[in-house]
């Protein structure tokens, strides 16, 4: 799910397909071993031996998932030694935030919504913001999607569409609770996928679709749906929550990102903040209302989703503003604006012809490399 279904969800950018797999699958490998790492020092700390199961390993895939989501952010822009450092600060901070969120205030969440989704979105918009600085930047020519890419961003799609239910009720406890989770899931993403096409092609005045709406709002409603996945609600909530995520994301790309970008110069370069943070805040929400439909006394437990959700936010953001930081050591070059987006900038191209920058050939580029390093 993760290494093939979203490395090829990150191949929409036309000349950064292998690195986006790449560096993918480097950072997934890197942050899924720095996590149990993480887990075993604080085990032996607590009781003298590391100890290693199945759970921890899924505990550190979800920490890699919140470092790839993160990247997302600043995809194209930085080096590979910055997207490690990344990893490095982000997964303690993850891992320290899911035992405060789960553990001491008792949020419910076996999805993530919470504690994956919203904490990796408002950390990647933390270091993005912080790193960019406040000038917006101008849409760089490598940027624009072709066919072919979006093509195999939509095959990225589709697979983590297909896998989405079992990454959501995988920690479910078995039986009533687990199979609630699959089919909550699977009801919110296939309405999130229908509301998609509507939205996307009612959006255009020719009524055609968008690939970057279908390749993202057709994932919305898993996202939403996993913080009251495992939770008694009748279908028809399901699918409700799917469709407003689906919603909600298409318009964040047809208005939100731009607004955000002119007027608070945040760069979302892959749109994290439309798939993971509203979808993830108005799932968040969602919880809040289902709990306190539930019965009479669980006020309290409405308030614990309330304060999760500021938790997440608020401590992802300050981290990732400080991770920032840690991204401009003199150390860390970071690529030069006209090798942004290019493959020919870590990987030997058959034809470095194929990419060469704007009014640059491949010589040029390669000249410019090396004295960038």
């Amino acid at each position: 799910m993760l290494v093939v279904g979203l490395g090829l969800l990150l191949t929409f950018l036309p000349r950064y397909g292998l690195s986006a797999i790449a560096h993918n699958f480097l950072l997934f490998n890197f942050s899924t071993q720095w996590a149990l790492v993480l887990q075993g020092l604080l085990h032996h700390f607590h009781h003298g031996q590391v100890h290693l199961d199945l759970h921890n390993l899924l505990t550190a895939e979800f920490a890699a998932v919140t470092v790839l989501i993160s990247v997302g952010a600043i995809l194209g822009r930085t080096s590979p030694c910055q997207l490690l450092v990344v990893a490095t600060c982000e997964v303690p901070v993850y891992l320290a935030t899911e035992l405060a969120i789960v553990t001491h205030l008792g949020v419910l969440d076996v999805g993530g919504t919470i504690t994956i989704h919203i904490f990796s979105c408002y950390f990647g918009l933390g270091v993005s913001k912080a790193l960019f600085g406040a000038a917006q930047r101008p849409v760089h020519p490598k940027e624009t999607p072709t066919h072919r890419s979006d093509l195999l961003s939509l095959v990225g799609t589709l697979i983590l569409w297909v896998f989405w239910p079992s990454f959501v009720a995988v920690l479910c406890q078995p039986g009533d609770a687990q199979h609630r989770a699959i089919l909550n899931t699977l009801l919110a993403m296939s309405a999130s996928a229908v509301t998609t096409m509507v939205a996307s092609s009612l959006l255009e005045r020719d009524g055609k679709l968008s690939p970057g709406h279908l390749q993202n709002g057709s994932l919305a409603g898993g996202v939403a749906i996993g913080v009251v996945a495992d939770m008694a609600m009748p279908p028809v909530a399901a699918l409700a929550l799917g469709s407003l995520s689906a919603v909600a994301c298409v318009l964040g790309f047809r208005f939100l990102t731009p607004l955000l970008a002119r007027k608070l110069a945040i760069q979302d370069q892959c749109g994290i903040h439309n798939l993971h943070g509203l979808p993830g805040i108005l799932g968040a929400v969602a919880s809040t209302m289902v709990i306190l439909l539930a019965s009479k006394d669980t006020s309290r437990q409405a308030l614990c989703q309330t304060a999760g959700l500021a938790v997440a936010i608020g401590s992802s953001l300050l981290a990732g503003l400080l991770t920032s930081a840690a991204l401009r050591l003199p150390c860390l070059a970071q690529p030069p604006e006209q090798l942004c987006f290019d493959d020919s900038l870590y990987f030997k191209i058959q034809d470095q012809t194929e990419s060469p920058g704007p009014g640059s050939t491949a010589k040029e580029e390669a000249l410019a490399l090396k004295d960038q390093v």
